[in-house]
Order: C-alpha cells, then sequence, then structure tokens
C-alpha cells in the first residue's frame, strides 16, 4: 500500500509541474489586436505589422483589423506599407490601433514634361526619371549608358563593340519595321540626333515620357517616347568649383576553348580523308605527312583571342565645373575629358567637350539663356565586327576562333574563309 501511495503522489507531483510550466509559457505570451488607418480614418488593407527586431508579424485585413501574439519582452511594433511612412508604435496595451501618414516625398519631385514642369502627384501620364547624382555616381562615358537599368521599360542596348558604339534606346520595343525606332531627343528644349557627346556629369536630370500623351507635345517625332534631358545651369550665390574623376581596368572575362596545333591538324586530315583525292594531296602541301602529325605536339602557336582582345583596358575621366552667378545672371561652365582605351588592340577613344550656360534675368518678365556646347572627338579602331564593310577580315570576333593556330604557307586572300575547311 505505501508503494502505491508513494506513486500517486509522484504522479500528483508530476502534473502539478506540468500545468505550472504550461500556466507558465502561456504568461509569456500575449494576443494584442488593433486597426490601421490613414490620416482620413480609411483602412490599410495588407500594411505589415511586426514585431519590432524581429520577422513576426501580420497583414492587416479588409478592415485594416489585425491580430499578433506578442512575447512579453516586446515594447513596440513596426509598421510599413507602400505610399506610407513607416512607423514605429509603443505597446501600452491589448489593443492598440495605429494612424499612417502618408511619404510624399517622391510625389513633390518635379518631372520635366514637354516644354514645362509639373509635379509628379499632378502628372497622369508615364514618365520614368533619374537624377544627375545618380547618373554622375556611375563610371560611364554617355548619358544612355548611366541610365541602364534604371528605368521600368526602357531598354538600352549596345549597337557595336567599337569604343564609340552608338546606344540604343527603345522606350516601346520596336513600333516599326521599315522606319527608325528611335525616341526622340531634347536637349535643353532643342531637338537632337544623339545624346552620346553629353558628358554624364554635366547632366541636371533625365526624363522618358513612355506613353501617348507625348504625341500632343511633340506630335508624331514623339510616336517612339520622348528622352528629355535638361543639362546643369547656374545657381546665384558663391562661387563653385568641382572636379570629378574616376579610372577603371577593364579585361575580357572569358574566352572560348580551341583547338591546339595538334588537334587542329589530326581534324583536317579527318576532313581531307572524308573527301580524298586531291584534298589529301592539299593536306600534305600544308601540313605534311600523316605520320609526322606528333610533330605538332607541344609547338609555339598563335591564340588569335589573345592577340586580338587580350590586353588590358581602361578607362580615365575628369570633370571641371563652374558655377555661380548673382540674383540678376548666373552661368555654369563644365569641361570633361575622357579617355577609353578597348581590349582590343589598336582601338581607343578619345573624348573633349566644353559647355557654357549663361542665365540673364534682363526684367522681370524677359530671361535671356545662352547656352553652347563643344565635343572633340577621336576614334581609334573599331568594332567587333565592322557592318559598314563586306570584307571577312572585318568580323574581328569571328575569325579570332576560326583562324589556324599555326602558320601556313602559300597563303592568299581566301585564307581563313568561312569555307576554308583545309586552311587554304
Amino acid at each position: 500500500m505505501n508503494g502505491l501511495k508513494i506513486k500517486a503522489e509522484l504522479t500528483i507531483s508530476l502534473l502539478i509541474c506540468m500545468l505550472l510550466s504550461t500556466l507558465s509559457v502561456i504568461a509569456q505570451e500575449r494576443t494584442i489586436s488593433g486597426r490601421v488607418s490613414d490620416t482620413r480614418g480609411e483602412p490599410i488593407i495588407g500594411a505589415n505589422v511586426m514585431i519590432t527586431g524581429t520577422s513576426t508579424g501580420a497583414a492587416t485585413n479588409i478592415d485594416g483589423y489585425y491580430t499578433l501574439s506578442v512575447p512579453a519582452s516586446a515594447t513596440s511594433l513596426h509598421v510599413s506599407y507602400i505610399g506610407m511612412k513607416d512607423i514605429e508604435v509603443p505597446i501600452s496595451g491589448n489593443i492598440v490601433n495605429i494612424v499612417m501618414e502618408e511619404d510624399v516625398s517622391s510625389l513633390d519631385e518635379v518631372v520635366v514634361i514637354g516644354y514645362g514642369t509639373q509635379r509628379r502627384r499632378d502628372l497622369t501620364g508615364s514618365v520614368a526619371s533619374v537624377g544627375g547624382d545618380a547618373i554622375a555616381a556611375v563610371p560611364v562615358a554617355s548619358a544612355a549608358e548611366a541610365i541602364t537599368g534604371k528605368m521600368a521599360g526602357v531598354q538600352v542596348l549596345t549597337t557595336e563593340g567599337s569604343p564609340d558604339a552608338e546606344m540604343r534606346i527603345r522606350v516601346r520595343g520596336g513600333g516599326s519595321i521599315t522606319q527608325s525606332n528611335d525616341p526622340l531627343y531634347i536637349v535643353d528644349g532643342f531637338p537632337v540626333t544623339t545624346i552620346s557627346d553629353i558628358p554624364p556629369t554635366d547632366i541636371e536630370s533625365i526624363d522618358v515620357l513612355k506613353d501617348a500623351s507625348s504625341t500632343a507635345i511633340y506630335g508624331s517625332r514623339g510616336a517612339n517616347g520622348v528622352v528629355i534631358i535638361t543639362t546643369k545651369s547656374g545657381q546665384s550665390g558663391k562661387v563653385r568649383l568641382s572636379y570629378n574623376a574616376y579610372y577603371g581596368v577593364r579585361k575580357i572575362s572569358n574566352t572560348l576553348d580551341v583547338l591546339s596545333p595538334y588537334d587542329y591538324v589530326n581534324w583536317q586530315y579527318e576532313l581531307a580523308a572524308l573527301k580524298g583525292g586531291d584534298a589529301i594531296k592539299n593536306y600534305n602541301s600544308f601540313y605534311g605527312n600523316f605520320q609526322d602529325m606528333d610533330l605538332y605536339r607541344n609547338i609555339p602557336f598563335n591564340d588569335w583571342q589573345d592577340l586580338t582582345f587580350g590586353r588590358t583596358g581602361n578607362s580615365m575621366s575628369h570633370s571641371i565645373s563652374l558655377n555661380g552667378g548673382s540674383d540678376k545672371m548666373t552661368y555654369a561652365f563644365n569641361f570633361s575629358h575622357l579617355s577609353n582605351k578597348a581590349i582590343m588592340e589598336d582601338s581607343d577613344y578619345k573624348r573633349n567637350s566644353i559647355s557654357l550656360k549663361l542665365n540673364n534675368k534682363a526684367t522681370d518678365r524677359i530671361t535671356l539663356d545662352f547656352s553652347v556646347r563643344y565635343s572633340d572627338t577621336k576614334i581609334n579602331g573599331g568594332g567587333a565586327q565592322d557592318v559598314s564593310s563586306t570584307l571577312d577580315s572585318d568580323k574581328r570576333l569571328k575569325y579570332s576562333v576560326i583562324y589556324t593556330p599555326i602558320p601556313l604557307k602559300n597563303l592568299d586572300a581566301t585564307a581563313g574563309s568561312a569555307d576554308d575547311d583545309l586552311g587554304n
């Protein structure tokens, strides 16, 4: 009997301990609820209510209400929603109501539209914008390169591999088969044919009109979109002198695997054996007897990819700007030098640009603006393929991988052509 009594007492003790542990766990957490609304009292649907410093949270329902279990150590909630300012509120009880304010900072930006400006909050058309600070921070040669990947719905492509290759901008894709799909470029209110000669450090902002409403201002020329560039103007106040420079190194990241001299000669023999007859004689005249093929092992050869694209290129840019003026007149002067040494041999690009803008407020109603820009460009070499030429020798990228790795005798102008299986 004493043994049964002891077991019963142990069982009761264990049950009491388990109950106390459960009550302790329950006491460590509590459930809070509330409503998330804006300043007008409207519910915010899908707002994220998180316990500060953790990944635990809940989303508000269609009426703006939430329910969340929080530990006893939690002291505040972090609430976020797109278009609203993030807010952190203390947990003061089991019911925590939250009021969020609109984030109007981005809505107050001034956007260039046609021949004027307008606040983004009042704009109904589709416009993408990039500020001058974001453009100048990217070490690139042209404004088109600087906006690559920064605007939704705007594609920037390189047309060729030459140092001065034009950047092709597509705002709404290709809408024409026979005509140009390039957008209309407007620089400081004037249409231009290219923006490749404008240094990125001289740009105040780039606005792209993407929808069809741009045709109401520019007519049919704006059918492919409009790229509006505003260059930096003078500001009244003390004279400000700024200097911007960068230096970069470039190297080809990867090359194609090509045949060694022994494998190449062996491949040529297999081709000649398939054709037979004169093909075998041609093979012997170029590569010797098949029995002597081992002579092509471990011999020096031409790595055409390295000889063509193997050098280390670099880019160097210097930009000096002078800005200042008074209430009546402001000025902005900019000098920019760009030196671009490409990875392809005998290929480089240099550009010197000077710009000057004067703004004179003659009277309260009359303002005189003067702007001049000069650009001097020097280009050496070409791209991977010269599309303006019909010569096979201009297709450098193609022939850097199909030229023979060893010198051959009796070479003529047809050597290395696309139908030259025997290297002749």
